[in-house]
């Protein structure tokens, strides 16, 4: 597997795919499934300072097995971003997104620098639990009604990893 940043120009393909794998996201995530939709999707990482978003494909098809996202970039003290993905049809339960959430890990710690990343899992998405497990998140705590989702705002699990190891970012104020 590899990553490539998302564009406008996957518009068609990503519309495909959210169409094709609705039951497999079904109540856990509402994806872009139209153009207004998905040129709405695409504005939030319009500025890569505040967010990423990434393709997962098989590097030697070119298939799309799914997304990782890095959100709310947050710099200063926290070091810290919310991250999400989704696997598409047929690919979910292949392993193709434990090694995508691999690559992207290791570009939010190497590459950005950061220190915090923050998945919200549903309590009853086992799939994504074993996911972020298996990446190596700890459980941090339970968030009620953190997101706004299928027409509710839905409990969530907060699972986090930690970069120990990673040299600190410049704008990590000195004291």
């Amino acid at each position: 597997m590899t990553l490539r940043p998302f564009t406008v120009h996957d518009q068609d393909e990503f519309i495909g795919l959210v169409r094709a794998s609705a039951e497999l996201h079904y109540p856990y995530m509402n994806l872009p499934a139209t153009p207004e939709d998905f040129q709405a999707f695409m504005r939030r990482y319009d500025d890569p300072e505040a967010a990423e978003a990434h393709l997962v494909y098989e590097r030697e098809t070119g298939a799309v097995a799914g997304y990782v996202t890095l959100n709310s970039i947050i710099r200063g003290r926290l070091q810290s971003a919310a991250i999400a993905y989704a696997a598409f049809a047929p690919f979910g339960g292949r392993g193709y997104m434990s090694e995508g959430l691999g690559l992207v890990v290791r570009h939010a710690f190497e590459n950005l620098r950061l220190h915090r990343l923050e998945a919200q899992i549903q309590p009853d998405n086992t799939r994504s639990i074993k996911l972020v497990q298996r990446a190596g998140f700890r459980y941090e705590g339970l968030a009620p009604e953190l997101l706004f989702i299928d027409g509710a705002w839905r409990d969530h699990e907060r699972w986090v990893l930690l970069n120990t190891l990673g040299k600190p970012h410049p704008s990590l104020p000195a004291r």
